[in-house]
């Protein structure tokens, strides 16, 4: 072979060795795990590789070994200076891993990746809401005493609630009320009115008005049921209530009765003295009555003076018209038995027919003892059926073994049997289950 030939080879060999001695140097630049033996043996491949186009040239065998081994101390003493000066980052790290990552280890390098991740510096949100989570309390966490103790509850009143009773300790009204008897659980369920008590004040609104019921005669024991009854007389000015008890007194009402007219009808003295004269003049003229008589009427049954009109003037009609009572029977049934005038209109003129259409008892007699008609209905049924069972239901005044109306609907039961039937109490329960 030619010299020219050997250097030509020599340069060809000397080209391919620089070639690879760059592959080798990318390499160890970013695979910095990979061994020096592999890059060796690469590269003694190479040399091998090129000593088969000239065998036996050891000549060229030699410059490439000794060129080989000259870059691979130079990319030793740079790699080692570089790193020495210049430590890798947490990054540098992530990136050689991911360098060496293969197709297989994968999930591996997802698990490195996420602790690498963790591993980073905190930063100020992160660190506000780690804080804000540790505060948080779970209700059914044990806390210590000291901690129960520090806990502060509002002792505001409830804004809105459906019982008066979670004002009682903070209100005085309301205490002072629950101590005259005052049945909150009936005022709380009227619209309003828990309100309204709420606003008052002991000293300045209730007081006063509770010494004037005083004065006038009304008894402590009934000033609970009056206030529970008619809460609104502790917000009617106490100019006008004077107003009205001295009008009722003008009327000759004694002062007793006024007193308890007031607390048998507690809303009485609600009413403006035009209503209460109104109302005394319209019981006077319909019912033609005189006026000491009106007056009895109203102070035996106050609540005429506060109720509508309307029911009085219908039960009028039935007794005059549907009952067949005459004008001085209705007066003298009135006067008798006030209740009368309130009555229930299906309760009167049941009991009406059952005594007059069953027990045959004509209108003089009913007129005579008008108490049966303010009776019970189904007392009167039960009393009649056993004084008829026993042949004793007489109740014409002019014939034996008569029996009075009176004794029939008022007598209790043990009286009624002894005195009037002649029987015993058993007796009479037995014939009960009967019927």
């Amino acid at each position: 072979m030619s010299i020219v030939s050997l250097m030509l080879l020599a340069a060809m060999a000397s080209s391919c060795i620089q070639l690879c001695c760059r592959r080798c140097s990318g390499l160890l630049r970013s695979k910095i795990t990979v061994q020096y033996s592999t890059q060796a043996q690469h590269c003694t491949a190479v040399l091998t590789a090129s000593s088969r186009v000239s065998n036996g040239s050891s000549f060229l065998a030699g410059i490439c070994a000794a060129s080989h081994t000259r870059q691979r101390w130079r990319q030793q003493m740079c790699f080692y200076s570089e790193h020495k000066a210049k430590p890798l980052t947490a990054e540098a790290n992530r990136y050689k891993d991911a360098e060496e990552l293969s197709g297989s280890d994968v999930v591996a390098y997802k698990n490195r990746l996420q602790n690498a991740t963790d591993s980073l510096p905190v930063t100020d949100s992160q660190v506000t809401l780690d804080v804000d989570a540790a505060k948080s309390l779970s209700a059914l966490e044990e806390i210590s005493d000291e901690e129960a103790v520090s806990i502060s509850v509002p002792s505001a009143l409830p804004p809105a609630t459906t019982s008066l009773r979670d004002y009682v300790d903070k209100s005085e009204t309301l205490s002072k009320l629950v101590q005259l008897g005052v049945n909150l659980w009936k005022l709380e369920q009227r619209p309003n009115v828990g309100s309204m008590l709420l606003k008052l004040d002991f000293q300045t609104d209730v007081a006063p008005r509770l010494l004037f019921l005083k004065d006038i005669g009304v008894e402590d024991s009934r000033l609970g049921y009056i206030l529970s009854t008619n809460p609104f007389i502790l917000s009617e000015d106490l100019e006008n209530l004077r107003t009205r008890v001295n009008y009722l007194r003008s009327m000759k009402f004694s002062s007793e009765t006024v007193a308890s007219m007031v607390s048998r009808a507690p809303y009485l003295l609600n009413f403006s003295v035009k209503r209460l004269d109104n109302r005394l003049a319209f019981y006077q003229q319909q019912l033609g009555l005189s006026t000491w008589k009106t007056r009895d009427v109203v102070a035996r049954l106050p609540r005429l003076l506060c109720g509508s009109l309307e029911p009085v003037k219908e039960n009028l009609k039935v007794c005059q018209i549907e009952l067949g009572f005459k004008e001085n029977e209705i007066q003298h049934i009135v006067v008798t038995v006030p209740k009368v005038l309130t009555a229930n209109k299906k309760k009167l003129t049941q009991i009406f027919d059952y005594l007059h259409n069953t027990m045959k008892l004509p209108h003089h007699l009913i007129v005579k003892f008008p108490q049966v008609l303010n009776a019970k209905y189904l007392r009167i049924k039960e009393r009649h059926l056993f004084l008829q069972y026993l042949g004793k239901a007489q109740y014409d005044p002019t014939q034996p073994s008569y029996v009075s109306l009176d004794r029939l609907v008022t007598l209790p039961d043990d009286t009624f049997c002894t005195d009037v039937a002649s029987a015993t109490l058993q007796d009479f329960h037995l014939f009960l289950k009967t019927l």
